[in-house]
């Protein structure tokens, strides 16, 4: 079993988002919208054959209903369809899901002249990471496929390959938006990506927890509340997509709420 998590840079329009959710096919697991982020993030798991068809479809949908050149949201954007990792689930799998990657971002390029970047294991032995890409593309790093220039309606894309990775955020309250990026750089590590953004009358701490064998969803939350300054308290947390059941099961359940987490919100529950 593969997964493949698509953020797409439409986090408001309702029938959008409907019409991008029935495009995924059976592969669908999960999708998460977020107004602010203007930005969702759709979860796809199932074997290679169907989830290749069911991401195409997906991504097919979005190039043609959606325009990035009145785009407006917190989140940074790369384009219209801005990320397409690939996972592999079981760990003896990672070639064929770095293939998956490579025949999309290829399949992307040639079919909507939009260029295309490869990240995470590249074919000369050293690993892009997403960030590296975002700083780098069209200044330091050139298309993979694909055109020189981007899309003024589509933007570009970011196709990877990559382990499970856990996007979770912290709501925070009584602070400014300062302090959500000085919580962020506290958290900060080499298994924890962090940024801080305003939404709405809120700010947040959002993270990707890159290697949950080393860094879960508690130990972000312990360290944002031991920094708090008084008068300064969590509001809430968010899981964005999906979680692998290890992860859960290593957490103490009596927290699991506190956390965002819950049984349900497994890959195994959603497939099974």
């Amino acid at each position: 079993m593969f997964e493949c998590v698509i953020n797409i840079s439409e986090g408001r329009d309702l029938e959008a988002l409907a019409a991008l959710s029935r495009a995924a096919g059976a592969s669908l697991r999960d999708r998460h919208a977020d107004p602010y982020h203007h930005r969702s993030v759709f979860t796809l798991v199932n074997d290679p054959n169907a989830l290749t068809r069911d991401v195409k479809d997906l991504l097919i949908k979005a190039f043609e209903i959606l325009d990035l050149s009145d785009h407006e949201g917190v989140h940074p954007r790369f384009g219209v369809v801005d990320v397409v990792p690939f996972v592999a689930l079981a760990p003896d799998d990672p070639d064929d899901a770095r293939r998956m990657r490579d025949d999309t971002a290829r399949w992307i390029s040639g079919a909507f002249a939009v260029p295309t970047f490869l990240y995470g294991r590249l074919s000369n032995g050293t690993t892009r990471t997403l960030p590296e890409l975002r700083k780098g593309a069209f200044s330091t790093l050139a298309p993979d496929f694909g055109p020189p220039t981007p899309s003024s309606t589509l933007g570009a894309v970011a196709v990877g390959e990559r382990g499970v990775l856990v996007a979770w955020n912290i709501w925070l309250g009584n602070t400014t938006i300062e302090r959500a990026r000085e919580l962020a750089r506290i958290v900060r590590s080499s298994s924890v990506r962090s940024l801080a953004f305003e939404v709405g009358d809120q700010v947040q701490v959002s993270c990707n927890l890159i290697d949950i064998a080393t860094t879960r969803p508690s130990h972000v939350y312990d360290r944002v509340r031991a920094a708090l300054a008084p008068g300064e308290v969590i509001d809430g947390v968010e899981l964005v997509g999906l979680i692998p059941r290890s992860l859960l099961e290593a957490e103490d359940p009596t927290r699991w709420g506190q956390l965002g987490l819950g049984p349900d919100l497994t890959i195994e529950a959603r497939t099974g």
